[in-house]
């Protein structure tokens, strides 16, 4: 089939940029299926970095049409300076680029109350980006929240949040916020409407369409499996489905219609925010992980934890998604160690497992059982084929792949996009 799905098989900060924008530059459609402004996928384009937020990544490509699907939670004005920063890089948006109009938005106060929660929790916040990204999907379930395609009707965008205001303030007050003013936010709405309606679509449609037509169709995830509200590490999660399953309800397209599903995970592990992180490494290793690696977020600037690379968690990313494929990314970054550790089990309660527990105290208390693997010293940002790699790192690759029962589409050894191994074309 000519549909086919990348997303975070870890924690986020995979990689994904790179590897939807090597597939992308081969895809007549790019689709975000899920997440909002919180996610930042870096491209290198001719050693030029672009950090996108919720902009497909296939908008550096021109012959690319690229979509943001229904399961995204949309905040006007970043969308429109990051539109705007693009342009000015020669970036055309008009005629291939649009938002469903059933996509919810981020709303002012969805912000204020994001950050307030999160300094009502001291230090038991769950590490959100204080965007308002749980605030927003929160009011989709509860069937209060504007959608994209109210900007196109403001006098119902009003009606929709007086019949919410007292709920809202309600809300405003128990935080210590001051009242919800809806004249400012119509004004400033205003402004937002006219600028993107141009781009508000029905986007479902158009993907459908175009899968009907056998046009390529890339579907991108943003933050990771372990991310995911139902089968991350709850409550330290994002707020929406970043797993395989989302990709269908994001997009309104249906399963049937999904070829390959490709999971991103780096050949080690790292993590941004609170939760439980088995391997994580807090010595030495682990700031040289995070040195070489240059792990600090996209969006929020934050340094991410890292550690050794956790097959328990990579494998259970394989089931939940039904991988076809992996892209194993930043094997560049293991040069130069002597010993490389992977996690095979947990120890929890003196018991030794292989499974990925959904009780958060058992996953924090797990002690991780490794196996060491020899490490090499050369320079590996060259190679071209797996063969060409040092014996070692084939044996690590080789490793990882016969644990969790997943070929490989991509090995990337370096952040440029021509420092990469591909193995299989998904599109082929």
């Amino acid at each position: 089939m000519s549909t086919s799905v990348v997303l975070g098989a870890q924690w986020g900060d995979e990689g994904k940029g790179k590897i939807v924008d090597m597939y992308s530059s081969r895809a007549d459609v790019v689709m975000r299926y899920q997440g909002g402004h919180n996610a930042g996928h870096t491209v290198w384009v001719n050693n030029k970095k672009y950090v996108l937020h919720l902009i497909p990544s296939g908008i550096i490509h021109k012959g690319t049409m690229n979509l943001v699907g229904n399961g995204v939670v949309v905040e006007p004005c970043a969308l429109l300076k990051e539109m705007q920063d693009l342009a000015q890089d020669g970036i055309v948006f008009k005629g291939r680029f649009f938002i469903s109009d059933r996509a919810q938005v981020i709303m002012p106060f969805h912000m204020d109350f994001d950050k307030k929660r999160e300094e009502r929790k001291g230090d038991k916040k769950i590490g959100t980006t204080g965007r308002g990204i749980g605030p927003c999907y929160a009011d989709k379930v509860g069937r209060s929240g504007i959608r994209m395609g109210d900007l196109l009707n403001l006098p119902y965008m009003r009606e929709k949040l007086e019949g919410h205001l007292d709920e809202l303030n309600a809300q405003a007050q128990y935080l210590g916020l001051p009242n919800i003013n809806i004249d400012n936010i119509m004004a400033e709405f205003a402004g937002y409407a006219k600028e993107l309606a141009p781009y508000i679509a029905d986007t479902v449609t158009m993907v459908n369409e175009a899968i009907a037509k056998n046009q390529k169709i890339m579907l991108e995830g943003a933050q990771g499996t372990l991310l995911d509200i139902d089968f991350g590490t709850y409550p330290y999660v994002t707020s929406s489905n970043g797993s395989a399953g989302g990709a269908c309800c994001g997009t309104g397209i249906s399963p049937r219609l999904i070829g390959t599903i490709v999971g991103v995970t780096k050949a080690y592990c790292t993590r941004v925010g609170e939760g439980p992180f088995p391997t994580e490494l807090l010595d030495d290793m682990g700031e040289q992980l995070r040195k070489n690696g240059h792990e600090f977020g996209a969006t929020t600037g934050r340094p991410r934890r890292c550690g050794w690379l956790d097959l328990v968690a990579l494998k259970f990313s394989c089931m939940i998604n039904g991988l076809s494929h992996i892209a194993l990314t930043k094997l560049d970054v293991l040069s130069g160690i002597d010993e490389l550790k992977v996690c095979v089990a947990y120890k929890i309660d003196g018991k030794e497992t292989t499974s990925f527990p959904a009780d958060l105290a058992a996953l924090a208390s797990a002690e991780p059982v490794y196996i060491s693997l020899p490490g090499w010293k050369e320079d590996i940002t060259k190679a071209k084929s797996v063969a060409e790699l040092p014996v070692n790192a084939q044996s690590y690759i080789k490793f990882i792949k016969d644990f969790v029962n997943t070929d490989y589409c991509v090995v990337s050894v370096g952040t440029d996009r021509f420092e990469t191994i591909e193995l299989i074309d998904v599109f082929a």
